[in-house]
């Protein structure tokens, strides 16, 4: 079994360093990760910039190649470029800090697994909920085991999971949630102010409202469970696809 693993948080982040040594001993593993912390980065790729590329030993615990750019074009370069043959499977993570409900959209963690879909590849973005201790060892070994689970279960190519792990500091994950993604906005707000120079600046600031949200990934995490939610890249809105079609468009232009 061949496996690439890439993130968000960078190469030398501890959670990629945990992701590796949990699951270095099921196959061939490569590692393609951005050179720098690229969180919230979404779906972006490099157009109009070139990327570096070299190769980097973290640690003394694996050697992988070093990307500057995002997790999209992490997984991107891997497929086309770098690696010798496609690997069987994508692991994104062990990111710091969950990505669930709207953070979806924003996370280069999920970024990284949904790229790997567009190949053809299965892929699972792995993160852990932020609290007073991240322990990325355990996390490691709750990936694992969800990650040989996954294999065992043959996904069709292209299938993307996003899991997600509760905190840690209360002991181990009360089980396991397949669950829809939360679609509740954020409470957001800007924190404005002057830089050294004078120049007007804006700080985001936002938090999920104190909303409850059954049965979804939101709630999965908050009563501590690993949350599983199933992605796809097809954006279409398919239950209004036929509202849409059927309204007064122009027949043509002139």
């Amino acid at each position: 079994m061949r496996i690439l693993i890439t993130n968000d948080d960078g190469i030398l982040a501890p959670g990629i360093e945990a992701l590796y040594s949990a699951v270095a001993d099921l196959g061939h593993v490569d590692v393609v990760a951005p050179e720098t912390t690229q969180s919230a980065v979404g779906h972006a790729i490099s157009v109009r910039t070139p990327m570096t590329v070299h190769r980097v030993h973290v640690n003394g615990v694996f050697h992988g190649w070093s990307v500057d750019g995002r997790p999209a074009d992490c997984v991107k370069l891997a497929m086309v470029e770098l690696l010798e043959q496609r690997p069987d499977f994508v692991l994104s993570g062990i990111n710091a800090g969950a990505n669930t409900g709207v953070n979806v959209l924003y996370s280069g963690t999920v970024a990284g697994a949904v790229e790997a879909a567009f190949f053809g590849v299965p892929a699972m973005a792995i993160s852990l909920e932020l609290s007073d201790e991240l322990d990325f060892r355990r996390a490691g070994k709750i990936t694992r085991t969800m990650f040989e689970h996954y294999v065992a279960a043959q996904p069709p190519p292209g299938m993307c999971l996003n899991v997600n792990i509760p905190a840690l500091d209360e002991g181990w994950p009360r089980g396991v949630r397949c669950c829809p993604q939360g679609t509740v906005a954020m409470e957001e707000s800007y924190r404005r102010q002057a830089d050294e120079r004078g120049r007007t600046v804006y700080w985001l600031d936002g938090r999920l409202p104190e909303t409850d949200v059954p049965e979804s990934d939101l709630a999965a995490i908050q009563e501590r469970c690993v949350a599983i939610t199933p992605l796809r890249f097809d954006m279409t809105d398919r239950r209004t696809l036929d509202t849409v079609a059927n309204w007064k468009w122009p027949r043509a232009f002139s």
